[in-house]
């Protein structure tokens, strides 16, 4: 038995069994895998898989049993790998982050600025994905910290969260438009416009749905879109009112466009810092931690790790 065995076997259930993309995964042929999955399955004595003819279908009843084991083997492995790497390059590494395009503009770069000033020689590997992949890059241990609104807190088993900010939606609307008139804001006057926001599973959307659903009003969303970049784009040609997380504003970069607070109609969304639980973090990555809040300290972090574990 060896661990490279173990780690194709992982690898194929994170690629729901499909053996071509897990060979792929770990740079070694489709056949050489096969061979490896076969020499474990002979020398455990069991089928870990479920096969019709060549094709992988599913775990079998005894490897159910045994896949947790092998996840947690792989991780042990993966763990003393960067220990290692922890006391001989103790500044130098990678960090990669899996967030969202909301994040990664318009929150993340002081924070970033300031890791890269303590950290110069460490390489960040920044990912924009949706909040579905952030939970999976996690828990393929394939990054080290996710961060974004939706998704992570429903992770508790396999994740540790970490709350990292609070927002709210808020209106933009082109300089000189009728919702900026000083009039109190209702979410009937918004609604009597062409309304341009997120994606559905992005930056609180559907928070805003229920929230127009509850007060029976049925707004007309002419566009969706993945970031507030994009949002705004189309607001600047007077297809729409935006509503965007408020920090996707910046009064200089977004002339033309006027941002109307809006705190009393919309509820407040938070935003989760998320590691994987058992996963090994280098010393730089509690830094960044940090920074992104004074109280998350590498004794506070670890801490937090063990209570919500219990």
């Amino acid at each position: 038995m060896n661990i490279q065995q173990l780690r194709l076997v992982h690898e194929t259930v994170r690629q729901q069994f499909n053996l071509t993309q897990a060979s792929a995964a770990l740079n070694t042929s489709q056949s050489g895998a096969s061979k490896h999955i076969r020499d474990l399955e002979a020398e455990l004595g069991i089928d870990v898989f479920q096969r019709k003819g060549k094709r992988l279908l599913g775990l079998t009843d005894e490897g159910q049993m045994l896949i947790d084991l092998v996840e947690r083997i792989v991780l042990d492995v993966e763990n003393l790998r960067r220990s290692a790497q922890q006391l001989t390059h103790e500044d130098e590494g990678q960090l990669t982050i899996a967030t969202t395009h909301t994040q990664a503009r318009y929150v993340l770069p002081p924070v970033i600025r300031e890791f890269k000033q303590a950290f110069p020689k460490v390489h960040l590997e920044l990912h924009q994905c949706s909040p579905d992949e952030i939970v999976s890059l996690l828990k393929a241990g394939k990054v080290d910290i996710g961060i974004a609104t939706e998704g992570l807190a429903q992770e508790r088993e396999h994740l540790a969260c970490f709350r990292f900010y609070d927002w709210h939606h808020a209106v933009v609307v082109p300089d000189g438009h009728p919702l900026a008139d000083g009039t109190p804001l209702t979410l009937e006057r918004i609604a009597d416009y062409p309304l341009i926001t997120y994606h559905r599973s992005f930056t609180g959307r559907e928070r805003l749905n229920r929230l127009f659903e509850e007060a029976d009003i049925n707004p007309d969303f002419v566009l969706t879109a993945l970031d507030a970049d994009v949002i705004k784009t189309y607001v600047e040609l007077e297809l729409g009112v935006g509503l965007i997380a408020s920090m996707a504003y910046n009064e200089q970069r977004d002339q033309g466009l006027t941002l109307v607070p809006a705190e009393h109609l919309f509820p407040v969304n938070t935003s989760y810092i998320a590691l994987r639980r058992g996963y090994f973090l280098r010393g730089y990555a509690y830094k960044f931690l940090n920074i992104c809040r004074e109280d998350l300290t590498l004794q506070t972090v670890r801490g937090l790790l063990d209570k919500q574990a219990a």
